[in-house]
């Protein structure tokens, strides 16, 4: 491998993105088995897929590859903060902790993914 690259598990973004997973298994854990079924599974799948499309877009070749699977990942992110929006507004959540922690990662993810999309399409015109 080149010295120049940098392997997945060194990305920021993907650091972040299964820091947030294992955020949000640590919040479903918590809930009761119908809470689970009703919004849990939904929340941990959206959040789960937010390192997986970075992954994914990572190992692209093309750049308008890339960047499509982290557009997904951004849904992703997107997606995961609404379950956690519907589960604060109906008072599932309980442990403060773990809400800002998911918080703190959340603002972290959306800033890094948001720069890696901005970087991967600035590729573009160092190709042409």
């Amino acid at each position: 491998m080149s010295e120049n690259y940098l392997s997945l598990d060194k990305l920021e973004t993907y650091q972040l993105g299964c820091a947030l997973g294992e955020t949000a298994w640590d919040i479903f854990n918590n809930f009761t088995y119908e809470q689970k079924k009703l919004f849990g599974y939904q929340f941990v799948k959206a959040t789960d897929s937010v390192a997986a499309n970075t992954a994914e877009g990572y190992g692209r070749f093309h750049y308008l590859d890339k960047v499509k699977f982290y557009y997904n990942s951004r849904g992703s992110l997107l997606e995961s903060r609404h379950w956690f929006n519907i589960l604060a507004q109906r008072k599932i959540l309980k442990n403060k902790n773990l809400i800002n922690r998911y918080l703190i990662c959340y603002k972290r993810v959306r800033l890094t993914l948001n720069g890696l999309i901005k970087s991967t399409m600035n590729q573009k015109s160092l190709i042409t």
